[in-house]
Parts: structure tokens; sequence; C-alpha cells
């Protein structure tokens, strides 16, 4: 079987990219395990009306594919180095995880599941939502950069001319999964969208 991905949850919104994420993941086969903080909790209860934690509902229906870990946990499988998985995904990523992670502290198994992607050298994708960004948060993507992480901001792009929210969703989750080297089908590449319009004779 695929090695599986670490997915966190935290406070900042966006939880309908990080559902969208674990069913991709999941449809494409990849494990995962998710790890939800006190905020993300309240997260996907606010804006998806998810009250529960359900493996079925999270996952679009795969939920043998999908293991839930308590963020209080931290001596769970993904704080472990000896755990292996192709990376971790925080998603969506708050100001105050991302400095959290900046500052090498592990007060949760997010957190430390992070801490420990680092320094086992595994790929550490934070896809950081809030907007403006104060001096703080620079400084920590920064520091984040600098030790390995990759941060990426929940911004999807317009000009596969989107018609839905899923379009946008989806714009994004493709951009995850190609960090992760996740195969898809998802139609978001730049040079496939230009060999379409030249096949049905556009301008470019």
């Amino acid at each position: 079987m695929s090695l599986p991905l670490v997915v966190g949850v935290t406070g900042a919104s966006g939880a309908p990219y990080a559902k969208r994420f674990i069913e991709r993941a999941t449809e494409f086969g990849v494990p995962v395990h998710l790890v939800v903080s006190d905020l993300g909790r309240r997260l996907l209860a606010e804006e998806l009306d998810l009250k529960r934690l359900d493996p079925d509902e999270l996952s679009g229906g795969r939920g043998s594919m999908l293991t839930l870990h308590n963020d209080r946990d931290t001596g769970a499988p993904p704080g472990s180095g000896s755990f292996r998985h192709r990376g971790m995904a925080i998603v969506p990523c708050s100001g105050n995880t991302l400095g959290r992670i900046a500052a090498g502290i592990t007060d949760n198994l997010v957190q430390r599941a992070a801490a420990v992607t680092l320094k086992e050298r595994r790929r550490l994708v934070i896809a950081h939502r809030e907007s403006p960004l104060s001096m703080i948060e620079i400084d920590a993507m920064a520091k984040v950069t600098a030790a390995g992480a990759i941060v990426l901001p929940l911004a999807p792009g317009f000009y596969l001319r989107p018609k839905s929210i899923d379009d946008l969703l989806d714009f994004m989750v493709a951009r995850m999964l190609d960090l992760f080297a996740i195969e898809h089908d998802l139609k978001v590449r730049w040079d496939e969208h230009l060999a379409a319009r030249k096949n049905r004779g556009e301008s470019e």
C-alpha cells in the first residue's frame, strides 16, 4: 500500500480545502492520518456543519483509508520519527500554528508531527490562509522555509475560468497533491490548458 500522508487541520478559515484534500488524497489511493486541533474541530463545525469527526464523511465514503488521531496525544504515531509517511500537510494552517512551528513549540500533535516531519527531512506543506500578513507571520514563514517546509498560500488562480467553488478547491488541492508526488487526474495544469485551447483552434 502507498505510504500514508499526515494531514493537520487548524483554526484558520478554510475547512472546505481540508475536506477536499482528504477526499482527493484517498480517492487517488493514499491513506491519510488526520489530526484536528481543538480550533480545527470548531472550524469544521462552523464551516461544514461537521459536528463530529466521521471518517466516511471526511473522506467521501473511504473511511477505511482515514485514521484519526487525538491532537492532545503527542505520543501518537505521527509524533514519532520512526513512523514512515510521505509527508505532512497542514490545511488550513493558522498564523498561531505557523508561529509555534517556527519557534519549535510542540504543545499538541499537529505541532509535534510538523516538527518531526522537518527533523526527518520529509515534506511539510503549510497551507496558510490568513490575510493580510503581519511581519511576525512573514518572519515565521521565512523560518519554516529555511527549515525545509513549503508555505503554500490558499490563493486559487482564475486563468482556468472556474465555474464553481469545487473548481477553486481542486485548483489548490491539485497543487498540494503535486507537491507530494500523488498522481491525479485534476485538470489544472497550465500546459494542459494551453494544449486544449490549441486543439479547439483558439488563439493564445
